[in-house]
């Protein structure tokens, strides 16, 4: 943080703390003049004021609230550059190197904190890797066609997908509007194993540009959704859905394939499934291409590092393989 923004922060949180001082100070007396548990001569709505300060248990908490915000403040981080006084932080990343040591290593904690410095995180998680990282290592040595049938490890990757997956792809893993539907068998890059871990692993971004990028008008729109409508079996009119035919072989056909059925190579969905990725009523087809579709699935390798990825994989296999 540079110098600018920390005086800011530490002069604007010191501020209000003093001005919430002066004003319980100032609510916490009575009025001149007037005469406490009188009125202060204030209707309103057939509400009348009284002139009654705060309750002394009620202004003493307040008080004490200020005084461990300055305690605190003077102890841990929170005034912008300001370590406190204890030298505590979360993450060793903020220690770099303790005496030519790595930060990473148990050695440099131990030296932090004879120094006064406390890593509490990065203690915590070593404690964790120390007890749960070899379990993770006999998961990762284990190929994914036998682990799937491992009734713990997918106990353990259900336990990782609700904590990093399921904001997206819900706690059911069935997915919602632009999330993927992880149970039903249907895949826009391909549900093998190998597949899925990749997907985990890299991430996909997959787009969609506006009418696919072709030269096809606005006019043409209605009659392309009428067509996909028809691809994926549902009742359609014949005659709108001849014309936009002739629309998809301006190049739709390119990616989603002469029968629509897609291509898992491009992620490009299949279009005679009946299964939508962002609706399938014609209103949402053809907003999808007039506008196009963007989604993109973030990367989890630098995340969760390719054991607890392996879990998971054997995990989100098993939703649809079941």
């Amino acid at each position: 943080m540079s110098t600018f923004w920390s005086i800011w922060i530490t002069v604007l949180t010191l501020v209000v703390i003093a001005g919430c001082f002066f004003l319980l100070r100032a609510v916490s007396k009575n009025y001149t003049g007037v005469e406490e548990g009188k009125s202060m001569g204030h209707n309103f709505d057939g509400i009348e004021e009284l002139n009654n300060p705060l309750p002394k248990w009620w202004s003493y908490m307040f008080y004490i609230s200020i005084v461990f915000a300055l305690i605190y403040l003077a102890l841990y981080p929170g005034l912008g550059n300001f370590k406190g006084f204890l030298g505590w932080s979360s993450s060793n990343q903020s220690i770099g190197t303790v005496n030519g040591i790595k930060a990473d290593s148990e050695a440099a904690i131990a030296l932090a904190k004879d120094e006064g410095r406390w890593v509490q995180y990065d203690q915590e998680v070593m404690r964790a890797d120390a007890k749960y990282g070899p379990i993770f290592k006999a998961y990762a040595d284990t190929p994914l066609d036998e682990l799937v049938h491992n009734e713990e490890a997918l106990k353990v990757g259900g336990r990782l997908f609700l904590q990093n997956c399921s904001q997206c792809h819900g706690s059911d893993a069935r997915g919602s509007k632009g999330f993927p539907n992880l149970t039903d068998g249907d895949w826009l890059y391909g549900g093998e194993l190998a597949t899925i871990k990749t997907t985990i692993m890299n991430g996909r971004h997959g787009m969609m540009p506006p009418k696919g990028g072709l030269p096809i008008e606005d006019s043409e729109i209605k009659g392309l959704a009428e067509y996909v409508v028809k691809l994926s079996g549902r009742d359609h009119d014949e005659a709108l859905a001849a014309q936009g035919q002739g629309s998809f072989m301006k190049g739709c056909f390119a990616c989603h394939g002469m029968d629509g059925t897609g291509n898992k190579m491009m992620g490009a969905p299949n279009l005679a499934n009946n299964m939508w990725l962002y609706g399938g009523s014609r209103g949402v087809i053809q907003e999808t291409i007039k506008n196009g579709r963007s989604g993109v699935m973030p990367a989890w390798k630098d995340v969760l590092g390719e054991e607890k990825v392996h879990v998971i994989t054997a995990y989100v296999y098993s939703l649809s393989n079941k």
